[in-house]
């Protein structure tokens, strides 16, 4: 695809600025302090964390999705569609889970490439056709390819430095310490500088996924189609049951806590109301401006995922 490069790019400026981001405070607080003393603590006691966390996150992952591995024989159709798409993107098939929770949605997670998992909820189970659970599935198998879970952990890990950063300075009792608040609060800036870059980072990874999934099988018709269904059905769950998981909706195709909103916005999409999006319905996108409020360009900056429309805009290109 034309824009691979740009999307490729923009992961590696977002990351090189991340990574300057913390160097410039390393710098400040190592010049303040003479050496790197409690900084280079702090700085490895995050890592640390970040690392356990690593280690530690698919198993919380599957614990709040009550995930439960399935082999072959009992989920024959979703075994073939992974293996297929599997092949396609150049990857070992990843184990293949359910969740039964009735929010349709999917997600992928794992340490590495090797330890691969996707996982389909009962809702989209219940919600997709078959063409537009492949389109999802694609997506969830590109994040596995692109290794988003590596470079999500490694940045994550800068802003929690730069809060440690803060908390040390803020509370150091140091006889500089009119410096050292100052440096704390560069240090609760940058905490907030990073967790957006962070956020854009999470932005990026869903657009260059959606992509994926076309380059190896999906259609974008259909990917469209499923990402609309899977609002919609966000959006009509009952709030306690969509709290209860959204801890871990940074996994999952789509913001489940702004479905309500999103479905508003998508319905201008879907002429003749038959709750899909056709790929007559998408071509048109090409040339018809979405109409996306001021409200909602500002709220997607704290957002894991992009604003849905802008979204399948996107994919009309591909279409």
């Amino acid at each position: 695809m034309s824009s691979t490069w740009k999307l490729k790019l923009r992961l590696f400026l977002a990351v090189a600025v991340l990574m300057g981001l913390i160097y410039a405070i390393v710098i400040v607080a190592a010049t303040f302090l003479g050496y790197g003393g409690n900084y280079t603590l702090f700085a490895v006691l995050g890592l640390v964390i970040i690392f356990i966390q690593y280690l530690i996150g698919p198993s919380i992952v599957e614990k709040t999705m009550g995930v439960k591995y399935v082999t072959e024989e009992q989920a024959p159709e979703l075994h073939q569609m992974v293996n297929e798409l599997a092949i396609n993107a150049g990857i070992p098939k990843p184990k293949i889970g359910i969740s039964e929770t009735n929010i349709p949605n999917a997600f992928a997670f794992g340490k590495t490439k090797k330890d691969g998992r996707v996982c389909v909820t009962r809702g989209i189970l219940n919600t997709l056709n078959k063409e537009e659970l492949k389109a999802v599935l694609g997506h969830e198998l590109s994040h596995i390819k692109h290794n988003d879970m590596a470079v999500t952990t490694l940045v994550s890990a800068v802003p929690l430095i730069c809060y440690y950063i803060a908390l040390s300075f803020f509370f150091s009792g140091d006889s500089r310490n009119d410096g050292g608040i100052i440096i704390g609060i560069l240090a609760i800036v940058a905490y907030f500088i990073g967790q957006l870059i962070v956020l854009f980072i999470s932005r990026t990874r869903e657009y260059y996924a959606d992509q994926g999934s076309i380059e190896i099988g999906g259609k974008p018709d259909k990917l469209a189609s499923a990402l609309y269904k899977l609002v919609y059905g966000a959006a009509k769950s009952p709030k306690e049951q969509v709290k209860d998981i959204e801890g871990v909706k940074a996994f999952f195709l789509n913001d489940v806590s702004h479905a309500r909103e999103d479905i508003q916005e998508l319905a201008q999409l879907d002429l003749d109301k038959d709750g899909e999006i056709s790929e007559a319905e998408l071509a048109q996108l090409r040339t018809k401006n979405v109409d996306i409020k001021t409200s909602d360009k500002v709220m997607e900056l704290f957002s894991t995922h992009p604003n849905m429309l802008k979204r399948i805009e996107r994919l009309a290109e591909y279409s």
